[in-house]
């Protein structure tokens, strides 16, 4: 050093020394966080058990990088694992990034939108349409998690957002866990019920047919009035819904065919025009809106209730209003 003084100034030593260092770390940089082989997006695998050497390999025969070496130091970086699921790989990711993703579990995800009032058949039919989920929507031969033996009212309608791949029935839990959820929170901070209901099932079972029977959330909590007071009278509810639930074996969907008169005589504990009371249990699944509307109705004389042609329904007291609306009701089918 003493002779290299000599010829050179200090601030030149300097230089000669920290360009090399710079251009290292410059190329580093640019191999690590800039390089890309990846020319157009692509979604990629890592199945449960893969291991870093195996999914490096692929990424290289794939050509989404050009050295496995240089990955799987990346990984070793962030930590040594990578987590299974589908990654959408951006077009220009370098292997910095794609490690990234694999090791933080930044994997694809799909938007899952189960309406308000279907039925478990009808979700599961739903289910089972969405490429973007796996796995069958019912368990196998012995099998008793709490996820098998869903039935209507136990799951909460809403839009989901999960791990592209995620198995069907995993997404029937969580909606199980998010109905579960509404009835431990309204078990620590009300009770409260509207009479004669006794139980959260009471609850559940009256909104599945207010969920039915309007799409209206600001007309909810009058038709659970007109149930309630008619429940209070001991009148039949006369609820068309019911009547299709029983109809089509739980489906809750007559597709397309008409509800006869005499389709309301059938023997079923679900026909509410031959019970009186509620039927013995929900007929659909719901969200907060018929939930609300039960806990919370409308304060109403209304024993009725018919269609008006907009989306609505006409409200009456007693039967013979309940006539005028309901003539006016066929005229507008009539006309159409």
């Amino acid at each position: 050093m003493p002779r290299l003084r000599k010829f050179f100034p200090k601030h030149v030593l300097i230089q000669m020394i920290v360009a090399p260092v710079l251009i290292f770390f410059c190329a580093m940089l640019y191999v690590f966080g800039v390089h890309s082989t990846v020319r157009a997006p692509v979604m990629f695998d890592v199945v449960r058990g893969d291991s870093v050497t195996g999914v490096a390999n692929r990424l290289a025969k794939q050509k989404l990088i050009d050295s496995d070496v240089l990955f799987k130091q990346v990984v070793r970086i962030k930590g040594g694992r990578i987590q299974s699921g589908q990654y959408d790989i951006p077009r220009g990711a370098s292997v910095w990034r794609i490690a990234d993703m694999l090791v933080k579990g930044r994997v694809a995800s799909t938007t899952i939108v189960v309406p308000e009032g279907l039925t478990i058949k009808q979700i599961k039919n739903l289910l089972l349409q969405s490429a973007s989920l796996s796995g069958p929507v019912e368990c196998e031969v012995g099998d008793k998690a709490q996820v098998c033996n869903l039935k209507d009212g136990m799951v909460f309608p809403d839009t989901y957002t999960v791990a592209r791949g995620t198995r069907r029935l995993a997404l029937l839990e969580l909606m199980r866990k998010k109905m579960r959820g509404i009835e431990e929170s309204w078990n620590r901070t009300s009770r409260r019920l509207p009479k004669p209901l006794k139980t959260w099932g009471d609850v559940i079972t009256l909104a599945s047919i207010v969920q039915k029977e309007t799409p209206l959330v600001r007309e909810m909590p009058i038709v659970a009035s007109v149930y309630l007071n008619r429940l209070n009278k001991g009148m039949r509810l006369q609820a068309d819904p019911t009547v299709v639930y029983a109809l089509t074996n739980g489906l809750g969907d007559m597709q397309g065919a008409p509800l006869l008169r005499g389709h309301l005589k059938m023997e079923s504990p679900y026909n509410t025009y031959r019970n009186k009371g509620l039927p013995p249990a929900p007929i659909a699944n719901v969200g907060q809106g018929a939930i609300r509307a039960v806990l919370n109705p409308a304060e109403t004389n209304f024993l009725f209730f018919v269609a008006d042609g907009r989306g609505g329904h006409r409200f009456s007291r007693d039967y013979e209003e309940h006539k005028k609306n309901h003539n006016a009701w066929r005229k507008i089918k009539n006309s159409r």
